[in-house]
Parts: structure tokens; C-alpha cells; sequence
């Protein structure tokens, strides 16, 4: 589906990294048919060493020779930047932004007649086991989401549903991350205070949390019930859970999520 095309980032942080990398890493593409561009030369020197693809400074010129645009760059600059680049943008490349609340009206307001598609990805992305979330504008057709999902399928999992999901979205996987590493923490610090080493504990509590999450995914079992499996009768597991249970760790989580939920709703609308 990509072959024959050309994607280029504006903007070459950690995220157009992570995409860059999984889209060489699983053969997508090859290096010399992405340009990536920055305003760091630093970083783009980084990129052309450590990747092997095209770099450069002007955004127009990038975004009138590429099929797949890639906006990776802060919400805080994106308007300075559809400056310099949107009306170079042809109606046959396909636009996916990754910028957080940015919506695909404002985007293609900005950009008429252009087939944009908005992704919500996570940090893991960085470690090829990112969950994207994929919603397509007005004038982006099903191959346009297809393409979407096939390269952010390559660095972990995508999954394309309507806009109105985004804060949903964002509340849930794409602040996620901080409530897993703020468990780990946790387990790791509880590790400590029964006799284990805190290198030891860290890496007990993040190979549980993996070895766990890829059970719900491989399994396809619900979680209650792979808990119910490892919950043996007036054994040590229920008796953790209901220490759990006991001080609302569940109903905390679920808090936490709506929270995040509400600010990035009132984000989106400033």
C-alpha cells in the first residue's frame, strides 16, 4: 500500500522518530523515501545518521513533493507552521496530524480539499508498542484510514473510530502511560520494603505489567477473568485485592481517566 510513495514529517521529535522507526523497522518503506524536517540542525544531522533518511528545512518544499504529510510538531506552533507549508499541499497527499487538540476542522480549514486524518498515539510508540487512535476528516476515504492504521500498526497497535472518541482517547491510552508507570512505581517501592532490591523490584513489577497486558491482548479473555484464574480461595492474591479494593484503587483509576478526560476537552477548546 506504501510502496511508491513518499511521507514527510514536519517536525522531527521523539513521536515522527518513533513513527520513522517503525515504518523502516517493518519494511514499510525504505529510508531514502522519507524526508523529515526541523528547524534543529542538530537534531536533523541525528536523524540523517541514525536513520538513514532525506532531511530538510523547508516546509513547503517537503509538503509539495510527498504523498503522506506527517504534522508532528506542538499545538503551540502548528498555526506558525500551516503557514509556511498549507497551501503547497496537493490534493493528492493525504495529511495525518498527531497533534494533540488540534481538531480536523481547524486543520481543514486550513488546508481545503485535503484528505486529513487525526491520531491520537501514546509514548510507548517509542518502544514499537504505542495504541494509536485513528479519526479520518471529510475527505479522507477508507484507504486513507488504511494507510494510517498499516504505519501505526507498525509500532504497536491503531485502531480508527470517530472524533468525538479523542478525549476519550487521550484520557485513557494516551495518558495511560503515566497511570502504568505511576503503579510500577508503586510496585517497585512496595518490592523495596519487603526485602527486594530496587533494580529487582522494578524489573518484577514492569515484566508483570507486560506479561499481563499481553494476556487480555492474546487471550482475548476479559481481565475479571484472568483475574479470577490467578485469585486461588483464602489465597495471597485476594488477599492483595482486597487491600486494593479496600482503599478504591479501582475507583481512583477510573477518576483519574475521567479527569483526563475533562481537561483535554477543555484543551481543545481554547
Amino acid at each position: 500500500m506504501l510502496q511508491g510513495k513518499k511521507i514527510g514529517f514536519i517536525g522531527s521529535g521523539m513521536i515522527a522518530e518513533a513513527i520513522c522507526r517503525g515504518i523502516i523497522k517493518s519494511g514499510l518503506m525504505a529510508p531514502k523515501d522519507i524526508t523529515m524536517n526541523d528547524i534543529s540542525k542538530e537534531r536533523l544531522a541525528h536523524l540523517e545518521s541514525e536513520l538513514g533518511v532525506s532531511v530538510g528545512s523547508d516546509n513547503a518544499e517537503t509538503a509539495g513533493k510527498v504523498d503522506i504529510l506527517f504534522l508532528t510538531v506542538k499545538p503551540q506552533v502548528i498555526h506558525k507552521v500551516l503557514d509556511t507549508m498549507a497551501t503547497s499541499v496537493t490534493k493528492r497527499t493525504i495529511v495525518i496530524s498527531v497533534v494533540a487538540g488540534v481538531t480536523l476542522a481547524a486543520l481543514e480549514e486550513r488546508m481545503p480539499g485535503i484528505p486529513v486524518v487525526r491520531v491520537m498515539p501514546n509514548t510507548p510508540i517509542a518502544v514499537g508498542e504505542g495504541m494509536a487512535a485513528i479519526a479520518l476528516g471529510q475527505l479522507a476515504d477508507e484507504a486513507a484510514g488504511k494507510i494510517a492504521a498499516q504505519i501505526f500498526s507498525a509500532a504497536g497497535k491503531a485502531v480508527i473510530l470517530s472524533e468525538s472518541a479523542m478525549d476519550a482517547v487521550t484520557g485513557l491510552s494516551g495518558s495511560g502511560p503515566g497511570y502504568a508507570f505511576v503503579i510500577i512505581d508503586a510496585l517497585a517501592d512496595a518490592g523495596v520494603r519487603v526485602g527486594l532490591t530496587r533494580q529487582q523490584s522494578i524489573m518484577l513489577a514492569a515484566q508483570t505489567l507486560l506479561g499481563s497486558a499481553k494476556m487480555v491482548l492474546e487471550t482475548g479473555e476479559h481481565p475479571a477473568q484472568l483475574r479470577d484464574k490467578v485469585t486461588s480461595p483464602a489465597g495471597t492474591t485476594i488477599a492483595g485485592i482486597s487491600v486494593l479494593e479496600q482503599y478504591g484503587v479501582r475507583a481512583a483509576i477510573i477518576d483519574a481517566v475521567i479527569a483526563a478526560t475533562e481537561r483535554s476537552s477543555e484543551m481543545g477548546k481554547k
